[in-house]
């Protein structure tokens, strides 16, 4: 089982490598974002951009997002082509 964010290091000291994949900080968003794949141009501008590597690409193509790191910072729907827009960002609902 993984370990949740309140679990964290006082001072979040990291003391190993690989960290990042022991905690789920998803949990700490309050806004997400929604993908429409039919409005996609496939550009992976989002998966370039996301500090958190939350998006998922499989054989060179978005394919959503690994809500268990999103963190909601919005990178990727500022990134997204207006012309495109096929990401949101909406209220989490918990």
């Amino acid at each position: 089982m993984k370990e949740k964010w309140q679990e964290l290091p006082i001072g979040c000291v990291i003391d190993k490598s690989s960290t990042s994949l022991s905690f789920k900080t998803g949990d700490w968003r309050s806004n997400k974002p929604v993908w429409d794949e039919g409005k996609c141009i496939q550009c992976l501008m989002c998966w370039i951009s996301c500090p958190d590597a939350a998006v998922i690409v499989k054989d060179g193509k978005m394919t959503g997002f690994n809500y268990d790191y999103c963190k909601g910072c919005g990178v990727c729907a500022s990134v997204c082509p207006k012309t495109a827009h096929a990401i949101e960002m909406i209220r989490e609902e918990k």
